[in-house]
């Protein structure tokens, strides 16, 4: 076990985009623009995780655990996990 990696990244969508999915939530259905925006801040974040665990020589990242919060209106901070390990 080489230690705890972590990756982690804030987005937020345009205020125009903003303001069509604020109208979406009064019909309901899919916010997609929110939607993208998450996988969008999912995909990052794991990158930036791997890339420390590469850094620090490892094989592998186990135990993966994705932790997200609203910052702002419009905003949400994505944070990725987990434990780099070397194999034998």
């Amino acid at each position: 076990m080489l230690g705890l990696v972590k990756g982690s990244t804030i987005q937020s969508k345009n205020i125009g985009r903003d303001i069509t999915q604020g109208f979406k939530t009064l019909v309901g259905g899919e916010l997609k623009a929110y939607t993208e925006m998450m996988n969008e801040a999912r995909a990052l974040a794991t990158k930036r995780m791997t890339e420390e665990a590469e850094a620090l020589g490892a094989d592998a990242v186990v135990n993966i655990r994705y932790a997200s919060s609203g910052i702002m209106q419009g905003a949400a901070e994505v944070i990725a996990y987990g434990t780099a390990v070397k194999f034998r």
